[in-house]
């Protein structure tokens, strides 16, 4: 296994971050001590209308429509009925080519990492899930961002234009950008004393400058990879991509993350999910073989490829991706291996990558595949980027898209998803994590404003 991703301690675990004040009064410590043991195991409280996480409850007759349904309530499905969707979605990617043609307007999705109520609000920013009638507002502000108008937000100047992407008590403060998913990540979180949270319940996401949903409701989606581990609901965030791809197969994507592995799910928490939900590895099994048949990349109107991580050394051509054999667990090396690990970096043409997996590549490379094969850019996931995303390389010829807002429940960065339309100017709406009452946590995990007390 690649030794790319550093083991972090699972989320959730009892950490030994408060201590109490010095006193004369051992009663009054074991007191603070007994209300906090007994608080780190209380869920916190989300309003009357966001979903409960538990167990779907369906009838004898239920079908299809009724789980996307209880999918959206973040409610697990029974095993029998996951073992059916997982083969029904095998079925719906059977049929699709390694290198997927979508065609605009269409949503491009960077990593979700199992945050449910943060891919909820995606939803509600892009306009709906495919099929939605009755679309609620999002419950963050959002701020619309296109390529004509301002730079890329790593590589903005300005100090108005930077206060219009994030406030000055944001509580972000930016790393490079090239921030690697699978480590530690080194953007600075927000403490107790630099404002809220982004997206907390102390008020709307900092970012924002409008309420309106970017999307018109009937465009595509295009998700990235990287649905599963590290957030709390991997497991109904899988669901719910799945039961929207068996629904509506033409307008859902999905394409194969490095996490979409068997290897990496039993590091990084959906193997252990999967487990304490069911009790048995069998549906986690069900999805494995559900991610060998995901596609390797999308092609948006034959100009805009979408990958989870990067180019190879071994692929010259988009016609060299369509022949890889991708029914497999990911492969340590290779075409296939480096699709799903590579990374943009400021090198002349390929770097050994620091993750054990993949290359580095430049943007010598980048712009000379993308004129060899006709493209216009390259859209790519795989790496946390503070702002949302980032444009790489003088041409702006790759550029990253992450959409798990407050990632890992502490990072404190905003998220973004891509909107392209028939004229291929990529349009981002920027958006924060939702409000704490608007989530759920369950029992037995840390709410997120616990992390920094």
């Amino acid at each position: 296994m690649p030794d790319a991703d550093h083991q972090e301690e699972p989320l959730g675990w009892d950490l030994e971050i408060y201590t109490p004040r010095r006193t004369n009064s051992t009663a009054s410590i074991q007191t603070i001590t007994t209300l906090k043991t007994i608080s780190s195991f209380l869920p916190n409280m989300p309003a009357p209308n966001v979903p409960k996480p538990g167990p779907a409850v369906l009838g004898p007759r239920a079908g299809l429509p009724e789980w996307l349904e209880e999918a959206k309530q973040c409610h697990y499905l029974p095993e029998t009925v996951m073992k059916q969707l997982c083969e029904m979605v095998k079925e719906c990617l059977m049929e699709e080519s390694n290198i997927q043609p979508v065609t605009t307007p269409v949503t491009i999705c960077g990593d979700i990492h199992g945050q449910f109520y943060d891919l909820l609000e995606l939803f509600r920013i892009a306009g709906g899930m495919p099929g939605e009638t009755n679309v609620q507002k999002p419950t963050t502000q959002t701020a619309i961002i296109t390529s004509d108008d301002i730079e890329p937000p790593t590589e903005i100047t300005d100090p108005k234009l930077k206060k219009k992407i994030r406030s000055s008590d944001s509580g972000i403060e930016s790393a490079s950008g090239e921030d690697d998913d699978d480590d530690e990540p080194r953007g600075r979180p927000r403490t107790a004393g630099q404002g809220s949270r982004a997206g907390s319940s102390g008020g709307d996401s900092a970012i924002g400058v409008n309420n309106e949903v970017s999307g018109s409701g009937n465009q595509n989606f295009v998700f990235l990879g990287d649905f599963v581990d590290r957030g709390y609901f991997s497991l109904e965030t899988f669901t719910l991509l799945m039961c929207l791809k068996a629904m509506y197969p033409d307008k859902i994507t999905l394409v194969r993350g490095n996490h979409e592995s068997r290897q990496i799910t039993q590091v990084y928490g959906f193997y252990e999910e999967c487990q304490q939900k069911y009790g048995n590895a069998s549906v986690w099994k069900s999805c494995c073989q559900v991610f060998d048949f995901l596609v390797l990349a999308a092609i948006v109107d034959g100009e805009v490829l979408c990958v989870h991580g990067g180019l190879s050394p071994e692929i010259r051509t988009v016609d060299q991706i369509r022949v890889v054999a991708r029914a497999q667990e990911i492969p340590h090396e290779g075409a296939f291996c480096d699709l799903v690990w590579s990374d943009p970096e400021d090198v002349e043409t390929w770097a050994v990558s620091p993750r054990g997996a993949g290359w580095l590549f430049g943007d010598k490379v980048a712009t000379e595949f993308n004129h060899v094969n006709g493209l216009k850019l390259i859209a790519r996931a795989h790496q946390l980027v503070n702002e949302g995303y980032k444009y790489h390389f003088s041409q702006k010829s790759v550029v990253t898209v992450w959409s798990a807002p407050n990632y890992c429940y502490r990072c404190g960065n905003v998220a973004s998803i891509m909107n392209v339309g028939e004229d291929l100017d990529p349009k981002f709406s920027i958006f924060g994590a939702v409000p704490e009452d608007q989530r759920a946590v369950p029992a037995g995990r840390r709410g997120a404003g616990e992390y920094f007390l």
